[in-house]
């Protein structure tokens, strides 16, 4: 990874610090409405990547007519800023925030708890749908033992500052030999592994049927489970009426019996990022539909 100047690190970062003040001044509920307002500003008035979204949402819904894709796409762009916000605000969020905007987040908490609880772990595979690190964020400040991975920035302040905002999750350095080594480690001690599914790596690894098409999707937080025995919990976070919903999809167990780890892995892969697409295709609004690596791309 390229590393940055020092007049750069030190702008970028004030950049940031100063852009993050200004937020945490707006009351939240004017925050959001700001970015709602953003959103809509970019995507119906400055037209903001228009084309390439509205042909990935006509090929994923040639049924829906121009003015509904449009709303899709509005609302999509809308949830990234709205996630910014709360990223800014996460350390300060308690307990409290996540009860008033976190729909039976305690209830859920104790769900996986449960998991656990049995002594192997659990791996939970969320989305880049609704809020999905509030998805991480709630079910650490209601004290379960989560360890996630996140990717190093290339500004070393921005990284420790992104390292801050993750507050009661361990986070792990995505892509070191080490990391894999700690994560089974976690998972053997009882703890819980949160994980976005990794869409479209750069190698083939397991095909799985998505978004009405195939997307290459790593198989690592399956063979995590498969390895430790641990279940696999498949849930998407989104936003509903202001709050946050933490959707249960389905709860996977690997065969403690399959002889071909990688292909259970890839079995599980496959079951879970189906289950996701059911829940993305009902709720598209959520999805992250301007990412630049679009995941049903050849590799």
């Amino acid at each position: 990874m390229a590393t940055k100047g020092k007049i750069t690190i030190n702008l970028e970062y004030g950049a940031l610090r100063f852009f993050c003040g200004v937020v945490r001044v707006i009351p939240y509920r004017a925050a959001m409405r700001i970015a709602a307002f953003i959103g809509w500003f970019a995507t119906d008035v400055c037209r903001l990547k228009r084309a390439r979204t509205m042909e990935r949402l006509r090929r994923v819904f040639p049924e829906k007519g121009d003015a509904e894709l449009r709303r899709i796409a509005r609302l999509s762009f809308t949830n990234v800023l709205q996630t910014g916000v709360e990223m800014i605000r996460a350390p300060y969020l308690d307990r409290a925030w996540m009860d008033r905007y976190i729909k039976d987040g305690r209830l859920y908490k104790d769900r996986l708890q449960s998991y656990v609880d049995e002594g192997r772990g659990v791996v939970i595979m969320v989305p880049h749908a609704g809020n999905w690190y509030m998805a991480a964020w709630s079910m650490a400040k209601y004290g379960l033992p989560l360890v996630s991975i996140a990717a190093k920035q290339r500004n070393p302040k921005i990284d420790a500052w992104m390292k801050r905002q993750y507050g009661d999750i361990e986070v792990l350095d995505r892509g070191s030999a080490r990391t894999l080594v700690d994560i089974k480690e976690r998972l053997a001690a009882g703890r819980a592994f949160a994980i976005l599914p990794d869409l479209r790596v750069p190698q083939p690894d397991v095909a799985a049927e998505f978004l009405g098409g195939t997307a290459n999707v790593s198989h690592a937080g399956a063979m995590f489970a498969v390895r430790c025995g641990s279940p696999i919990v498949v849930a998407m976070m989104r936003r509903e009426g202001g709050r946050h919903v933490f959707d249960h999809i389905a709860t996977l167990r690997p065969d403690p019996a399959a002889v071909d780890k990688k292909a259970e892995a890839a079995r599980l892969t496959r079951e879970a990022m189906k289950l996701l697409s059911e829940r993305v295709m009902a709720h598209p609004e959520q999805w992250f539909w301007y990412n630049k690596r679009w995941i049903l791309q050849p590799v």
